[in-house]
């Protein structure tokens, strides 16, 4: 077979991208900067694998994957970390099985913390400020929700997840899929956009917003600004499940409850069906035996009721009633009486007082009252030569001209 017809494997492939990398001496220890993500340690062999990255939005950011070999991880001085810049020094290569150029870390040296994460806590430090995380904005969550909203992928984990927890616990609700993308760069404006959506229309009671499992880096949108705007403005409870539960992202700070899987979120937002059928019976029953109680109660008190003259005999009874008010009408009518008597006695003693005091028995004493314009006089001042007045005796009045005024 000809040389230009020979068709290569996979295999064959990578491993001859492998020979040309790996045959490039500058590429051979080369020294490379990032931030380290997705970093984590291999339980059963000790290596370590994580990614440098550097850029703090979709469009600028760039990454590749390193590889820390157990025996090299023995004797550096430090071990990578998740949000942290560092130095590496580095081999390329390629792992052939998956196709993936990366680094064969030998060393590495600590930078600090990276744009990423700066940028993280930044924003952090900012919601903070402003009581998006304060406990006191948290909404409960609806007791017995009838419809349950589920924001994440249509096709994922999450979703299948969520659906097969209410089948099983709450089944009366009604499951709600708002479908979003959960990574890359439309999925922040897409998930800030369905949980608006969502308050707007009030598609459902209460909210569940994530994904399934997925790496660190995966994590980032629900790190993004928006996300967290939209779940602080939402008038409807909120909980979130990434689905990744050694991290914590800025979406569950903000969220009304955060949930370390789908699953728990389900769970969080439905009651147990068994539980409340339960709960009702017992709650039947407990009426029941109150009713019981209480016609018990109420038939006690009609047979001391039946026994009673009123019911037994009611024309003896109304007999006794009858002389009683006929009693009762005479001593109200003696008592009229003899309050009369005792009030018309204080009048005539009052009338005697007030004709005592009366200044026509006065004048009948030989006294008189002399008059000006209407008004009694008191004192000779009050009048002089050739006024007239009137003189009030015993009987009448006299019409006088003063002719003289004397003093003294």
């Amino acid at each position: 077979m000809d040389e230009q017809e020979h068709i290569w494997s996979v295999r064959e492939l990578n491993e001859a991208v492998k020979q040309l990398l790996e045959g490039v001496p500058v590429l051979r220890r080369i020294r490379v900067c990032g931030e380290v993500t997705n970093c984590h340690e291999n339980g059963i062999s000790g290596h370590w694998y994580f990614t440098l990255r550097e850029g703090t939005t979709k469009k600028n950011e760039y990454a590749v994957r390193c590889v820390l070999w157990k025996w090299d991880a023995a004797r550096v001085r430090c071990k990578p970390k998740n949000g942290e810049r560092f130095v590496v020094t580095a081999s390329v290569t390629v792992y052939v099985n998956g196709g993936d150029y990366q680094l064969r870390v030998t060393d590495l040296e600590p930078e600090g913390l990276g744009d990423k994460q700066r940028a993280r806590q930044e924003l952090m430090a900012q919601l903070a400020d402003m009581g998006y995380f304060d406990p006191a904005r948290k909404k409960p969550l609806p007791r017995y929700p009838g419809r349950i909203g589920v924001i994440t992928s249509a096709t994922g984990d999450a979703v299948r997840d969520v659906i097969a927890t209410l089948r099983g616990r709450w089944p009366a609700a009604t499951v709600v899929l708002l479908p979003v993308f959960v990574q890359g760069e439309k999925a922040a404006p897409s998930i800030a956009g369905a949980i608006a959506y969502a308050n707007r229309w009030r598609v459902a009671d209460v909210l569940i917003v994530g994904r399934g499992g997925g790496s660190v880096e995966d994590l980032d949108v629900f790190d993004e600004r928006c996300v967290a705007q939209a779940i602080h403005d939402s008038a409807l409870p909120v909980v979130t499940a990434v689905g990744h539960t050694k991290n914590v992202t800025i979406a569950d700070l903000v969220a009304d409850l955060n949930a370390i899987t789908p699953t728990q979120a389900g769970q969080a937002v439905s009651p147990d069906v068994v539980q409340v059928l339960t709960d009702l019976d017992a709650m039947g029953e407990d009426l029941e035996k109150a009713m019981l109680h209480r016609l018990e109660h109420c038939s006690r008190q009609l047979e001391e009721l039946a026994g009673r003259p009123a019911l037994s005999d009611p024309a003896l009874f109304l007999g006794a009633k009858a002389g009683a008010l006929d009693a009762t009408v005479k001593d109200l009518a003696n008592a009229g009486e003899r309050y009369t008597v005792r009030r018309t006695g204080a009048l005539s003693s009052l009338a005697a007082k007030l004709d005592a005091l009366s200044p026509l028995k006065v004048l009948g004493r030989g006294y008189a009252i002399a008059e000006k314009d209407g008004a009694a006089l008191r004192s000779v001042t009050e009048t002089k030569k050739g006024d007239r007045i009137n003189v009030r005796l015993s009987g009448g009045s006299l019409g006088c001209l003063v002719e003289e005024v004397r003093n003294g």
